[in-house]
């Protein structure tokens, strides 16, 4: 039977780490002697508050929890974060109705980036940095936060773990999942720190810098400029930020040998090194049409066609150009990679660079196994044999993932003008990529959408973000059962 007071005394729980998140913010406020100073008290409070009586009504609950509770609260925690996140945008008028305070919080806390804010600069700065917190704090997951932190609920957390973290490897850097939760944080605060000084030194003001680093590395793309990165036409700062994106995008655990000194280790890894083959294969492609169709210095058409498909690939969403200005064969492949997705183990989102090679893999061994039908031909990922049981679960993804897409793209086409704009709205959130094609392209935003098409979205981030199946199963008869 499911335990469902302990699953409401988590959510209390992690409802007070949201009111600590956005207590900062406050004190950001402030700083700033801000308008949205008592807009950001106020949703403390009712946040702290809500948390607590929860925590108050639930003490006696049993502390067990099993695979089942675990995939209810990633999910619940995502929605339950969205609504009370929401509250700071609301009380400050900063977006003042719901479904774009959602919609807006939502993107934040999956790290898609999509946007409805018309004047990004006109915001008052406590609401800007609440902003960029929603995405740092979604990049590495709420719930890994919490592992760090859950043991004194007496369980290790290891359920939400698999929930939150459900790709084909769950690389744990320690045996004890909140160990690994906090050598994440770690590595997680060291980049974000590092960043931080290095785009101050590159001329951005320590506001700006912070909130670039928060979304740096959380893969999520939120800027204090309508612009994007393209306020800052400075190389240092694009080529620091394009770094910092490939490090998010890569799996924690190779930035963990990296820092410790395994370097050998960690180059050797197969789906790190598949990873910056395809920047390189696709900067190439990029650039070489760039050069070829544009009057860009070379420099200047190396650094956009370099950030362009880092933003896209790490699923980051940063914008230094309008790609749709390009000639159409260039958006195109831009598209394409829409659908990688960083690595197994990092803050992007898609598909995820091991899924990919995998499927490249297994599809070229079939055409082995055609030929010599007797041969035992195991598909083979760092030099070991990877189960079926994983390439079935990876098939299975593939196939749900393209039919969510295509089937969402025909349902968002209700309120959406042309395929081109349902086709990139539908990948950019499926993705957590953030810019998509058409109207919903770069140098636009979601504004304009209609506010059905905004909750749908909204659900297709969350379910992108968890990965299909954590969210998928839930709607499955037979987890219901006992």
């Amino acid at each position: 039977m499911l335990n469902f007071k302990f699953i409401i005394r988590i959510l209390g729980f992690l409802l007070i780490v949201e009111s600590v998140a956005m207590l900062i913010a406050t004190l950001v406020a402030v700083i700033y002697n801000g308008t949205d100073i008592k807009a950001l008290a106020l949703s403390t409070l009712i946040c702290a508050a809500t948390g607590l009586i929860i925590l108050a009504l639930t003490t006696n609950a049993r502390k067990e929890i099993g695979k089942r509770e675990g995939f209810i609260i990633v999910t619940l925690v995502w929605i339950l974060f969205s609504f009370f996140g929401s509250l700071p945008f609301l009380l400050s008028n900063s977006i003042p109705d719901l479904t774009n305070a959602f919609f807006e919080t939502m993107s934040g806390f999956t790290t898609t980036g999509a946007s409805i804010l018309n004047d990004i600069e006109s915001l008052p700065n406590g609401i800007l940095f609440w902003r960029s917190m929603t995405q740092w704090l979604g990049g590495m997951g709420i719930i890994v936060l919490s592992l760090a932190i859950l043991p004194i609920f007496g369980i290790g957390g290891m359920q939400l773990f698999a929930a939150e973290v459900p790709g084909p490897v769950a690389d744990k850097l320690s045996p004890r999942i909140n160990s690994t939760a906090k050598s994440l944080w770690y590595i997680y605060v060291f980049f974000t720190l590092l960043e931080t000084v290095l785009l101050w030194i590159g001329g951005m003001t320590l506001f700006d810098a912070i909130n670039h680093s928060f979304t740096t590395m959380a893969t999520g793309g939120y800027s204090t400029k309508q612009a994007s990165i393209a306020y800052w036409p400075s190389p240092f700062i694009q080529y620091v930020i394009t770094f910092f994106m490939i490090i998010a995008g890569a799996n924690f655990t190779i930035s963990y040998l990296v820092l410790t000194g395994k370097f050998k280790k960690a180059f050797d890894n197969e789906e790190f090194k598949y990873y910056l083959f395809f920047i390189a294969f696709f900067t190439l492609i990029i650039f070489t049409g760039l050069v070829i169709s544009t009057q860009l210095g070379v420099e200047q058409a190396f650094r956009d066609s370099l950030f362009q498909v880092v933003t896209i690939l790490t699923t980051t969403g940063y914008a230094t150009v309008d790609y749709l200005q390009w000639t159409p064969f260039l958006t195109i492949v831009l598209f394409a990679v829409f659908f990688f997705g960083g690595s197994a183990g990092s803050t992007g989102g898609g598909l995820k660079i091991m899924r990919v090679v995998l499927l490249l893999k297994n599809s070229y061994y079939e055409l082995r196994r055609i030929i010599h039908p007797n041969a035992i031909v195991p598909v083979r990922f760092n030099n070991k044999p990877v189960s079926e049981q994983i390439i079935n679960n990876v098939l299975a993804f593939f196939m749900f993932y393209f039919v969510i897409f295509f089937g969402s793209t025909i349902l968002l086409m209700l309120v959406v003008p042309d395929l081109a704009s349902a086709m990139g709205a539908v990948a950019t959130s499926l993705g957590n990529i953030g810019p998509g094609l058409g109207i919903f392209g770069p140098a636009t935003n979601f504004h304009a959408l209609h506010p059905a098409g905004k909750w749908f979205l909204s659900f297709l981030m969350l379910i992108g973000r968890l990965e299909l199946f954590t969210v998928l199963v839930l709607f499955s008869p037979a987890f219901w059962k006992k």
